[in-house]
């Protein structure tokens, strides 16, 4: 009688053990869906970052074959995707009228330029870069780098055009002493700092460098 009382007081002892363990599995089921679901993603996430690496580099040696001639006589260069062409190639100093040699050169970019932006479904952008010092008391016609610039971004953008790039596909930016690429503190700085460059931009969705973004023609920056 006695053993089978201390059995009955045994019983919910056994019966609280498995819920607990019922419990205790139902919490690390729900820990390794959990754990499953983060690695899942980060799984997607390095997948996509690995496709949008691979577009990238897909893009940029696109780019680079459609400029292969350009490239290869020094001409131009091509650095993260923008086409970078030297001021003094293109304009006299404190100018914004096109020299014969950069307008010859602008003339072979057209083509191989077009058919780059046809197929990717993307727009050109043309950017205007100077140096920092300011613009000449004498020179009356600009009031500053900021417009010296423009001018030079709309006279390459308007150059292309005339050369048979379609307008729908081409824009100009302005930037001013903004964004050098060498310090202002030598000649030699200054002048790769005086630059035009243009780059391939998505028709949707573009960042925030194109803000001062105009079209030919619109005359504001």
């Amino acid at each position: 009688m006695e053993q089978l009382e201390d059995q009955a007081d045994a019983t919910p002892i056994w019966a609280i053990f498995g819920d607990l363990m019922s419990g205790l599995v139902g919490v690390f089921v729900l820990v390794l869906v959990w754990v499953m679901g983060i690695q899942l993603e980060l799984t997607q996430n390095l997948q996509q970052e690995v496709a949008k690496r691979q577009a990238e580099e897909q893009r940029r040696m696109a780019l680079e074959e459609a400029l292969a001639e350009p490239l290869a006589s020094g001409r131009i260069t091509l650095d993260n995707g923008r086409i970078g062409i030297s001021g003094s190639v293109l304009f006299a100093l404190n100018s914004d009228e096109l020299q014969p040699d950069g307008r010859q050169l602008l003339q072979t970019l057209v083509v191989p330029l077009q058919v780059y932006l046809q197929e990717h479904g993307e727009l050109l952008m043309v950017s205007g870069f100077t140096d920092d010092l300011p613009i000449q008391k004498n020179n009356t016609r600009y009031q500053d780098n900021w417009e010296l610039s423009a001018q030079r971004a709309l006279t390459v953008t308007r150059a292309l055009i005339e050369e048979g790039m379609p307008q729908a596909m081409v824009f100009a930016a302005a930037f001013g002493a903004q964004q050098p690429v060498a310090s202002n503190e030598q000649a030699e700085g200054r002048a790769r700092n005086r630059r035009v460059e243009m780059a391939p931009v998505p028709r949707a969705g573009q960042d925030a460098a194109t803000v001062q973004a105009a079209r030919p023609g619109q005359g504001h920056f």
